[in-house]
């Protein structure tokens, strides 16, 4: 019989479900069909979203500024408010803007200096003649692509030669490159510290905090000469027993089984990845959004009255945001359902029971990296204590080695983004890295 991965579109189509009771119906429905139900949405809605994209545009072309234009606007933003809910799987542009080094403007250029089929390790390079410390930024492969800490990177520019991980949608990864699980993701993060080469810093945001700590771990037993100098741990789920948050609960009510057969999906066929087993990045995006559902929907409200009171520059500000929210990629199941597992319901890190290709995961092993951990008051994602649980297992490290900060007044984003980062939380980033570098 075919496994999961190579089982077609048309298999699943051929199961039965006349007659079955309701909950059977949605079983049957719910992982490989549901991608496709939702693709068919998708193409049978690109029309009536390009219709309205027009009628944006043409609109656009009128003096909307002038007081009896109102019903031109409220035209405009009602159009406009509809074809830009539509969901998107294509990575925007990082878009780095010049930075200022040594008193002078220099431009950011992009160059991809490492690659696999499922992430390539990508530099924000610098024309200039300063050196600075080489950053590895870890990215999470949660849903969202790695433009997501488009802000964190920025920043970092300044001071800092800085790489990233850019995650490849796992829907456009053909199935002849393999699986990809939580282990694949631990030895990208050393294949590219090597990359890079020995003297480096890596940071890791949400998600990857706990690979990244494996990684770390691993490199420091085997003595690898590309073991990072220092570590800055960010929002990072390391240990989930702690204050939990609705995320945690969830993946704690609901056995792994579950997970497979309710929100894991089959590519659809005219896709690169057709047939791969991904958990897809619309079904995570709807779940943050329904996390906080009522905040969204007041944006949505006040974006309309942005446009119709011709308010622009808020309006702008908007658009980039929630562009760049509702691009998504998929993950692949095997990485989904093993982080899932293995970090919010097994609590294997903190427990001592995390193994790396058939080896131990042992943090105490780390010697010669000093840690950074940062959390955010606000975070519903993360919860406070979660993160800079990993100082302790991080024993073999002296104190004057370890050093946590909780940032007042954010949420999970606001730890990475925004103006508390850049003013507050990266100036002890950018001390720990110059202080071990």
């Amino acid at each position: 019989m075919p496994n999961k991965n190579q089982q077609s579109i048309f298999y699943e189509m051929a199961k039965p479900v006349a007659g079955l009771p309701g909950s059977d119906v949605m079983a049957a429905i719910g992982t490989p069909m549901l991608y496709q139900m939702y693709q068919a949405q998708q193409d049978m809605m690109a029309p009536a979203r390009q219709y309205f994209q027009f009628l944006t545009n043409v609109l656009n072309q009128f003096d909307l500024t002038r007081p009896e234009a109102l019903p031109l606007r409220l035209a405009a933003a009602g159009a406009e408010s509809l074809w830009r809910t539509a969901k998107t799987h294509d990575r925007p542009a990082y878009g780095m803007k010049p930075v200022v080094v040594g008193n002078v403007p220099v431009e950011i250029t992009e160059e991809v200096v490492f690659e696999t089929p499922f992430c390539s390790l990508l530099h924000f390079r610098k024309q200039t003649a300063i050196r600075q410390p080489r950053v590895l930024v870890v990215a999470p492969m949660s849903g969202h692509f790695a433009t997501l800490l488009r802000n964190t990177v920025q920043t970092m520019l300044t001071d800092h030669d800085v790489y990233i991980t850019d995650w490849k949608n796992a829907r456009d990864v053909p199935l002849t490159a393999g699986t990809f699980g939580f282990e694949d993701y631990t030895d990208h993060v050393i294949q590219q510290l090597e990359a890079i080469g020995p003297g480096a810093h890596v940071l890791a945001v949400c998600q990857p905090a706990v690979p990244v700590l494996a990684a770390v771990s691993v490199m420091a037993r085997e003595g690898n000469i590309a073991t990072p100098r220092s570590m800055v741990l960010m929002a990072g789920p390391i240990d989930t027993r702690l204050n939990p948050t609705k995320v945690n609960v969830l993946a704690q009510e609901k056995p792994i089984e579950w997970f497979d057969n309710s929100v894991i999906g089959i590519v659809p066929w005219q896709f690169r990845g057709a047939n791969r087993r991904v958990y897809p990045g619309f079904m995570q995006l709807n779940a943050f959004v329904a996390m906080n559902f009522d905040r969204h929907l007041r944006a949505e409200i006040l974006q309309a009255r942005n446009i119709a009171a011709g308010d622009e520059p808020r309006a702008d500000l908007h658009r980039k945001f929630y562009d760049e929210y509702r691009a998504v990629m998929d993950l692949p199941a095997e990485f989904f359902l093993e982080t899932v597992k293995r970090i919010f319901q097994d609590h294997d890190l903190p427990l001592g029971r995390m193994t790396h290709r058939g080896e131990r995961v042992d943090p105490s092993a780390i010697r010669r990296t000093a840690v950074l951990t940062v959390e955010g008051e606000r975070d519903d994602i993360c919860g406070i204590g979660q993160t800079m649980s990993a100082l302790d297992l991080c024993s073999g490290l002296p104190a004057t080695m370890k050093q946590h900060h909780l940032q007042t007044g954010v949420g999970h984003y606001g730890v990475f983004s925004g103006s508390h980062w850049a003013r507050e939380i990266y100036p002890k980033v950018r001390a720990v890295i110059e202080q071990s570098n």
